[in-house]
């Protein structure tokens, strides 16, 4: 297998260290970004000599870090071939009208801004070399709602939308882009939406078998490794545990 660049935003935790293990193993070049530096140090202790690996301390949500980030980068990493928009959060799960602003409004920029600045300075390169693949990390709240979860599903919606007109408007290149759609997942994410209630967090996977860090990853790395000229459009997972509700009725009651 060609040795890759692979660039991994939110690779801290979660899907992005798997993804990060996943790729690292195949002897691929990665560039690991994440808020925290300490939790991607220790990732970088761990992989040890199976990858080169370049460490970025970055908020996805400052688009001049990130502009910087991507025009810094050290020459051997240049060359991104695969860009894993991963950083994303959910914060609450309160109705809109009783919502902490302040939580939508970190949604917002991280999980869209944070995927278009991402993209918008990754991306040129690979159209002046026609050849990449731009991964985005959705969910399936993109596509179905539930109760508090407003602002995350429609950020979620944009990322799946944004990757299906990134689709469009690449047409008659070969960079590629697909979109990841994860159900139910056993990761920080629930501490990070309770903010470190580990009971709430707990609740949420308790007497299920949850998708794991590890099958994102597993599947990311699949969608990747298909022949050029296959593009995984959407792909959306699910754990065996979970699938659709019924309709919510509200009765009033006599």
């Amino acid at each position: 297998m060609n040795c890759k660049t692979i660039f991994i935003t939110g690779a801290s935790s979660g899907f992005g260290a798997a993804c990060a293990r996943i790729f690292a193993a195949e002897g691929n070049r990665l560039i690991l970004t994440a808020r925290r530096i300490d939790p991607l140090l220790k990732l970088q202790e761990a992989l040890g000599t199976e990858a080169e690996v370049h460490i970025i301390p970055l908020d996805v949500r400052d688009r001049e870090a990130v502009q910087g980030a991507v025009e810094g980068l050290p020459e051997r990493f240049r060359t991104v071939d695969i860009l894993i928009n991963n950083a994303g959060l959910a914060l609450g799960l309160e109705p809109a009208h009783r919502v902490d602003l302040d939580d939508w409004e970190t949604m917002v920029d991280t999980n869209i801004k944070g995927v278009m600045y991402c993209t918008r300075f990754v991306l040129p390169g690979m159209v002046a070399r026609n050849h990449g693949h731009i991964v985005n990390i959705s969910s399936t709240a993109g596509d179905w709602p539930y109760p508090g979860g407003n602002v995350y599903g429609g950020t979620k919606a944009f990322v799946t939308q944004f990757s299906r007109n990134l689709r469009c408007d690449l047409l008659g290149t070969r960079v590629r882009v697909s979109c990841i759609q994860p159900g139910m997942a056993e990761t920080e994410f629930s501490a990070v939406r309770f903010k470190g209630d580990s009971d709430k967090a707990a609740g949420v996977y308790q007497g299920t078998e949850p998708l794991s860090a590890d099958d994102i990853a597993e599947t990311v790395r699949w969608v990747t490794c298909q022949p050029p000229h296959v593009n995984v459009n959407t792909l959306e997972l699910m754990s065996i545990d979970q699938t659709w509700g019924p309709f919510a009725i509200h009765r009033k009651q006599k």
